[in-house]
């Protein structure tokens, strides 16, 4: 029996030590020390703190958007034909005014060699209808004087006045037929002149970049087929999509961070240049773009951009780290550390925006110091030891 009060024996101590031994020496009969009971309660509870900052603080916000040309048209022929030459390729820089592609052009040369030969034979007509009218000039002049005379019948005059007139309508048709004909080798040249493919723009720079071949030499094309899509690199456009919340904070000519995947190191700057006047019913977003300046062609059309947007600044902010911000009873709140430095008190608060890790609080004005690991731990009032501090700078930073 010995042996057995003994392990009985063993087993209360080892329910009394991890029981912190007051539920148990209740059990027991025994009225447990206050100051064992207590002694959890006076241990200050370890924690970290951080300043609370009073100055300029920034709500920034990141939009994810591709990048896209600012200027893009498509090559394409006016007219059908075989293409003969290609002068131009993909990646390939070309001027205002270049010749791109060159179509087979002898039937349309045939056709301003025939335009020519109809012109020559309209403009003998003409003057031929004019040597014509001045003889039925002279002629009428004369017999006008014989019949003035009494020489000339009257049937001799009105003859000659008819062919006067007869003759003024032949020079007027020669006329016209001579404009016709001076019409048709205009077309027929520039009809020709379509075979000659050129890039051509009215704005922007003189230089551009051809993106994409669509043909090779030999093809018969039709007219208005692509041949080359040319775009601008300099500069290209951040596309963007912007929510309800953000729209009104956004204006035109504001200043952005845009960054990319392939250049993770580098930053660009752009400058809202379109806000789109309506949103997209389907997401209730709205199209914004940021025109970003690409002198060196970094940037391509299609890549992966991320805009950082700076849409509120406020000079004399008041801001904690987010991980001070705590709720209690559904209300949020810090805990603020008394001057003394070993004790807190638990003050409810509105919080603002956030930027990096901190957060603007509207109200109250509050200065020194607050918790930020281990609230979950104490209360109104509760004795702490601080562990460590840290500071923490209105771009994200934190400075031990």
């Amino acid at each position: 029996m010995a042996p057995k009060r003994h392990i009985t024996a063993w087993f209360v101590v080892i329910l009394i030590t991890l029981a912190g031994g007051g539920p148990l020496l209740y059990l027991l009969g025994e009225k447990p020390d206050k100051q064992t009971v207590g002694a959890k309660e006076k241990n200050p509870v370890p924690v970290q703190v951080a300043n609370v900052h009073h100055g300029p603080i920034s709500l920034r916000r990141t939009f994810s958007g591709s990048i896209e040309p600012r200027t893009k048209f498509t090559v394409a022929p006016k007219i059908s034909g075989r293409i003969q030459v290609l002068h131009a390729d993909v990646s390939d820089q070309v001027q205002r005014g270049q010749l791109l592609v060159e179509l087979e052009d002898a039937e349309f040369k045939q056709e301003v060699i025939e335009a020519q030969a109809n012109l020559a034979v309209a403009e003998a007509n003409h003057v031929e209808a004019v040597s014509r009218l001045e003889i039925a000039q002279r002629e009428l002049q004369r017999t006008k004087t014989l019949f003035s005379r009494g020489v000339a019948s009257e049937s001799g005059f009105d003859s000659a006045k008819a062919t006067f007139l007869t003759s003024q309508s032949a020079v007027k048709v020669a006329a016209a037929n001579l404009e016709r004909e001076q019409a048709m080798l205009r077309a027929a040249g520039i009809r020709l002149g379509y075979t000659q493919v050129q890039a051509e723009w009215q704005q922007g720079d003189n230089q551009r970049t051809v993106a994409e071949r669509f043909v090779d030499e030999g093809n018969t094309v039709a007219a208005n087929t692509p041949l080359l899509s040319i775009i601008e690199l300099n500069p290209v456009i951040a596309v963007i999509q912007v929510i309800e919340k953000d729209y009104p904070l956004i204006t035109l000519e504001q200043k952005a961070k845009v960054y990319t995947d392939a250049y993770p190191e580098k930053v660009f700057t752009g400058i809202v240049s379109r806000i789109s006047p309506i949103f997209r019913e389907s997401s209730r977003q709205a199209r914004m773009e940021l025109e970003v300046a690409n002198p060196d062609h970094l940037l391509k059309p299609g890549m992966f951009s991320r805009c950082t947007l700076e849409l509120q600044k406020i000079d004399n902010a008041i801001s904690v780290p987010n991980m001070a911000i705590t709720t209690r009873n559904n209300q949020h709140g810090v805990f603020k550390v008394n001057n003394d430095g070993t004790s807190v008190e638990w003050v409810p608060v509105e919080p603002g925006f956030a930027s990096g890790d901190r957060v603007q609080l509207i109200s109250p004005k509050l200065s020194g110091r607050v918790v930020t690991l281990g609230q979950q731990l104490i209360k109104d009032g509760s004795a702490i030891r601080i562990t460590e501090e840290i500071s923490i700078t209105t771009e994200g930073e934190k400075i031990p």
